[in-house]
């Protein structure tokens, strides 16, 4: 089965785990906004961008950015976005990103 992390914590919040808050963003400008509300909810300006792709390994393919406020998110968020991500299981081809987790 094949799920994006944030699928993943979808089903988790629904039988009751505790996960970290975050939102799925498919534009800079969602990630933004998610960015500002995790700030406001949290009183923490680091929030992490995560791309959503079907493979391990996407912090050490550059896929995860810890950043500090929503400006900054939404950098990260553009850097992503279109990107191809190559870690140890997509091969040399990548993967496209399409959405990112923040």
């Amino acid at each position: 089965m094949k799920i994006h992390e944030y699928q993943g914590k979808q089903i988790f919040r629904r039988y009751g785990i505790a996960v970290p808050r975050g939102e799925v963003c498919f534009s800079a400008d969602e990630a933004e906004a998610a960015a500002r509300r995790l700030i406001d909810e949290t009183k923490n300006e680091v929030v992490v961008v995560k791309a959503q792709i079907h493979a391990g390994g996407r912090g050490k393919g550059g896929g995860v950015k810890v950043v500090k406020g929503a400006a900054e998110a939404r950098k990260a968020a553009e850097s992503l976005l279109g990107s191809r991500l190559v870690t140890h299981q997509t091969g040399p081809e990548g993967q496209l990103v399409r959405r990112r987790y923040t």
